[in-house]
């Protein structure tokens, strides 16, 4: 009977994984075909499909699934039209949130972040009632195995403003437009990247003064990250 249990424990860990991989790729695809429907097929002449493109082998995203993904977006193989929208809110406490979407009915999608913020406890705010505090930044992780100095000239060459050790990884920034180059230069130099993405960031700092609060604040980012519009939250 133990032997059963575990068996069932572990096939229900991996059918939670396997749901959860198989999501974020669906969401890294759309991102890919929106990229390609906007600049073209050739990431070498669409720096967005070339981060969407590093972003979903970074994730191991495969390179069949990554082509597919383009040839929807260019038109090749069918695919969905999709509509990019950023929404603007406050998680319980006041914490500010901006969820970016991208959706083929924006009438559903708004619906469902509007359930959610509702169910949750907290609000839906007016477009730059909260965009105000973000700015975009692009953002290479690289391999902690990597020689400080060989990331620092790669990175710094290609137009990086800094970088800083983060669990045991190099974390690069620069301004959005450089993400592209500075990860292309970090990978011509023989180092592997983790991740290149362009988020959103706040330097306002939000206390919460307990556990539960923190726990409500982190309720509401997951209900917001189980949309599949929803691609990403800050």
């Amino acid at each position: 009977m133990s032997g059963h249990s575990k068996w069932a424990t572990i096939k229900h860990k991996k059918g939670a994984a396997d749901k959860a991989r198989g999501k974020l790729f669906a969401k890294l695809a759309r991102q890919i075909e929106v990229a390609a429907r906007a600049g073209g097929g050739d990431p070498d002449m669409n720096p967005t499909l070339r981060s969407a493109v590093a972003k979903a082998k970074g994730s191991q995203m495969t390179n069949d699934a990554i082509d597919r993904a383009i040839k929807r977006g260019t038109g090749d193989a069918g695919g969905q039209s999709y509509e990019a929208i950023t929404y603007e809110g406050y998680a319980p406490c006041g914490v500010a949130l901006m969820i970016e979407v991208l959706t083929d009915n924006r009438n559903r999608t708004g619906a469902d972040i509007r359930n959610i913020f509702t169910k949750s406890g907290g609000s839906m705010a007016e477009p730059g009632a909260v965009s105000w505090q973000f700015a975009r930044r692009g953002i290479v992780i690289v391999d902690g195995s990597a020689d400080e100095e060989t990331v620092f000239d790669l990175a710094l060459e290609a137009g990086a403003d800094d970088i800083v050790g983060e669990a045991g990884a190099w974390k690069v920034t620069c301004v959005p437009s450089a993400t592209p180059a500075v990860s292309e230069s970090i990978s011509a130099g023989g180092l592997s990247i983790i991740s290149v993405e362009s988020p959103l960031v706040s330097d306002n700092l939000v206390s919460l003064d307990t556990v539960e609060d923190a726990k409500s604040v982190l309720r509401i980012i997951d209900a917001l990250e189980d949309n599949d519009d929803v691609q990403a939250v800050y």
